[in-house]
């Protein structure tokens, strides 16, 4: 199953910072950038600031008030369900008839059409056909 483009940064993220599915789900719904954890994870130069994980979950825990997400998910999980779903709407749409339109009639029962008001019925009647066909 090949990854999707908005995920990759995660799995990179995952993999160069040694972080678990935990700290991953709680960086994404905490809307951290993948890209900026370098600057974020700079304990060597800075040791003043904390190991990534455990800013992770400090920022986590401030903003939510609970220590872990209630469903934890893999980037494998969330891609595979993401693709699940891409392929159901896809069935829907292919599966999906267009009725085609059928003009419109009066309710008086008449049986006469109603004006086209935007000009997408018949076009002989129209201003634009009209001012078309003198400068043709």
């Amino acid at each position: 199953m090949p990854i999707p483009s908005k995920l990759q940064p995660w799995f990179e993220a995952r993999q160069r910072f040694g972080l678990s599915h935990i700290h991953i789900q709680m960086a994404r719904e905490l809307g951290l950038n993948p890209r900026k954890f370098g600057s974020l994870a700079n304990g060597q130069q800075e040791p003043w600031k904390r190991p990534l994980a455990e800013f992770i979950a400090h920022c986590y825990s401030k903003r939510f008030d609970r220590t872990t997400p209630e469903h934890v998910q893999s980037l494998e999980e969330v891609a595979k369900r993401a693709q699940g779903r891409r392929s159901e709407r896809r069935e829907r749409k292919a599966n999906r008839a267009v009725p085609l339109p059928e003009p419109q009639r009066s309710d008086d029962g008449s049986g006469k059409k109603l004006p086209d008001l935007y000009g997408r019925g018949d076009e002989s009647n129209t201003k634009r056909t009209a001012k078309r066909q003198t400068t043709v």
